[in-house]
């Protein structure tokens, strides 16, 4: 079983000289309790080319203390990681091994690093006894384990001698934020520090400087470019953000975190809109076909976040009916109805993220930003390029929406607004790609076109409301429940698809006033 605990520090550089001062003089700190020594025993893992450290990530066997086990920490923000703990055991756990799959793909994680620390730990606590924070004071000895001889993997020996280049020496202090404990409290602890003299560590963890002074260098981000100049350069900025994002989704896919599956999906969908968008720039005889395993994939972890998704609409439909119009057992109907669906959709999630097609479109994706198909256009200025892709979308994006608009209400008008907000949501992308080289004119134009996109996307949900109510009332029916309830939710999801038709018009007219029309032809 696996505990997760949102892990917020900070680090101090220290000497064997350095005393703490008194921090029952920190506001809102009664008390600090002595909880003595600790001898902390810490194997770091990682692949030869120090993949997870790139990342950000850890992953240690530790002994000692009192949360021995495996731990595995995800970065969140600057100073903010989840650790998620496993029960020790002498292999790296499952569990574990699939959060960091994604980015150690099909290679060997090693023992890299051996950190043994000498730890005197402090409670800060306040009045009435709830923990506000832990100071820590940690005597640490390093060990570089990745390149030692067969047989030295675990460093139980001490081998070279300090100072060869292969060890290192430091203290430092750690202060770690109590769970649930107001985050000021850490601010307050760093005025009182940095006043006594201390100086926060310029190493964001142990791991990344006892890496630094035992030679082992992690590489920058896999491929870190320079400031883009070019379009091309501009364009594999955008695809490097959007690719990071799709790995950093992957463990949150598998912890199931709120909105995950969705802001995966949206990365997969701005890679593919820049792909297409930008095919002047990169060669779409590669990227299409990446396009295309990026659109399976979206459509495998869409089956989840749609179903999230419409059950919430219904839910939200039924909170805001009079207890008089719910005839029959109509919550459990649709509770019942949602967890046939969901389960299965998050299953399918999750066989598709261990499926070797997702890591060979992982791999053709890094392959895609360490030799880029770029052509002639992408060394041009990129305000001339992108300001020209932008054109392109608008025009295509017009003929759809115009094209929905002469057709009468029914399904035929149904799918051209669909097919038209797939459109806006290609023009929107391909505007905030844009904007980093155009500024303001893109901005205007992503901003404008996600309101048309709204608007669509939101008949669209009505649309695929009406079918799914249409299905819960068979389902009722042939149970001897009411159909009644559903029957008049799918005329309220009309009733809504008809106010977002007759709504399009007149945000379409904003998206197309001679303001925008002059941005994108300049």
């Amino acid at each position: 079983m696996a505990d997760t605990k949102r892990e917020i520090e900070r680090k101090y550089e220290a000497t064997p000289e350095t005393r703490l001062p008194e921090l029952t003089r920190v506001a809102g700190v009664a008390a600090v309790a002595d909880h003595g020594m600790a001898e902390l025993d810490a194997v770091y893992y990682d692949t030869a080319d120090l993949r997870l450290a790139a990342a950000s990530i850890t992953l240690r066997r530790r002994t000692g203390g009192a949360d021995a086990g495996w731990h595995l920490k995800l970065p969140v923000a600057p100073g903010v990681r989840d650790e998620i703990g496993v029960p020790l055991s002498d292999e790296i756990p499952r569990t574990l091994r699939a959060l960091v799959r994604a980015r150690v793909r099909g290679a060997e994680l090693l023992p890299v690093v051996r950190l043994r620390s000498s730890r005197r730990l402090w409670l800060l606590t306040d009045a009435d006894g709830r923990l506000l924070a832990e100071v820590s004071r940690d005597a640490v000895r390093a060990r570089r384990l990745l390149g030692e001889g067969e047989g030295e993997g675990t460093g139980e020996g001490t081998g070279g001698a300090e100072g060869s280049g292969r060890e290192a020496a430091w203290d430092e202090i750690e202060v770690e934020l109590g769970d649930d404990a107001d985050p000021a409290v850490l601010d307050r602890v760093h005025k009182k520090l940095t006043k006594a003299g201390l100086r926060a560590s310029a190493a964001p963890s142990k791991l990344a400087r006892a890496l630094a002074e035992t030679g082992l260098e992690v590489p920058g981000h896999r491929h870190r470019l320079a400031e883009p100049v070019d379009a091309g350069g501009h364009l594999l900025v955008h695809l490097r953000e959007h690719i990071e994002a799709l790995l950093a989704y992957d463990p949150a896919i598998r912890r199931n975190l709120p909105d995950s599956v969705h802001q995966a999906r949206v990365s997969t969908r701005r890679l593919r809109s820049a792909f297409r968008s930008y095919g002047k720039v990169l060669d779409r005889a590669v990227t299409d076909p990446i396009g295309e395993e990026l659109k399976w994939l979206a459509g495998e972890l869409g089956v989840a976040r749609d179903q999230e998704v419409l059950a919430e609409r219904l839910r939200s439909r039924i909170d805001a009916l009079p207890r008089s119009l719910l005839l029959g057992p109509v919550r459990g109907r649709l509770r019942i109805w949602t967890t046939a669906q969901g389960s299965g959709a998050r299953r399918r999630a999750l066989t598709t993220l261990d499926s070797r097609r997702y890591l060979a479109l992982l791999d053709s994706l890094d392959a895609l930003l360490a030799d880029p198909p770029l052509l002639g256009p992408a060394a041009r200025p990129p305000r001339p390029v992108f300001a020209k892709a932008l054109v392109k979308e608008y025009a295509r994006l017009a003929a759809r929406v115009e094209h929905a608009l002469e057709l009468p209400p029914g399904p035929e008008r149904d799918l051209a607004l669909h097919d038209a907000r797939k459109a806006a949501k290609r023009a929107r992308y391909a505007g905030e790609a844009a904007t980093p080289a155009l500024g303001g004119p893109a901005k205007r134009f992503a901003r404008r076109t996600k309101a048309v996109q709204t608007v669509l996307g939101d008949h669209q949900d009505s649309v695929v409301a009406r079918d799914a109510l249409r299905n819960l009332a068979i389902q009722a029916h042939a149970a001897g429940e009411s159909a009644f309830t559903w029957g008049l939710l799918h005329g309220q999801e009309q009733r809504s698809a008809a106010d977002r038709e007759r709504e399009l018009p007149g945000v379409w007219a904003e998206a197309t006033d001679q303001e925008v029309r002059e941005l994108l032809d300049g």
